[in-house]
């Protein structure tokens, strides 16, 4: 019960309430460059939202593979990059509000797809087809985020140095996964994590 109380808390407070990193934001301090324009603003705004729903995704995954699992250890694994994608939030909502732009507006309805597809997962896979699904899904979120830096404005240093940062974070999630007993994920299913991805991003960054 006390374990299913705190995932119903920390979906409310990841979905409604603001957040407050532990660590320095990466923008504080970057250098700025040229005034952005009006519709380099506009997109640098809708790929900064794009991230903030891959990190409310990143919570509810967490919070689900942490809720599924038995071992003691492994869930702390999860609770403490959890911790991590709690900074990347706050950072995504800071260079929003920066920029002008807005979260999404069906961040209760990522959170929750993400949170049912990251506790079938561990429930029914067990903790080595979840660990293989962090992986998986850490490996896309570099890719994406990748495409990100190659698609922002030259000139937006901000939000590239809190993407980057965001990147190296998200290698280190799924090496970390995959130390600890990561069974690779068959080719459908990784095709299917993809379609999903493109799904949701193509949403988020109108909506």
């Amino acid at each position: 019960m006390d374990a299913l109380i705190s995932a119903a808390d920390r979906a409310l407070r990841t979905v409604f309430a603001p957040h407050h990193p532990t660590r320095e934001n990466p923008a504080n301090g970057v250098v700025a460059g040229t005034p952005l324009s009006e519709s380099e603003r506009r997109e640098a705004a809708a790929l900064m939202r794009v991230n903030h729903v891959g990190e409310v995704c990143a919570q509810a995954l967490y919070s689900a593979q942490a809720l599924a699992t038995r071992d003691a250890h492994l869930r702390q694994q999860f609770l403490a990059a959890s911790e991590e994608e709690t900074d990347h939030l706050a950072w995504c909502e800071a260079r929003l509000r920066d920029l002008g732009g807005r979260p999404s507006l069906l961040n209760p309805l990522w959170y929750a797809g993400a949170f049912a597809i990251g506790l079938a997962a561990g429930k029914l896979g067990g903790d080595r087809v979840s660990l293989g699904f962090v992986v998986e899904t850490e490996r896309q979120v570099e890719a994406h985020l990748q495409g990100h830096l190659e698609r922002l404005p030259a000139n937006d240093a901000e939000s590239r140095a809190i993407i980057d940062r965001m990147k190296q974070d998200e290698i280190a999630h799924a090496q970390a996964a995959d130390a600890a007993g990561a069974a690779p994920l068959p080719a459908p299913v990784q095709g299917l994590m993809r379609l999903a991805a493109r799904v949701m991003t193509t949403v988020a960054h109108r909506i």
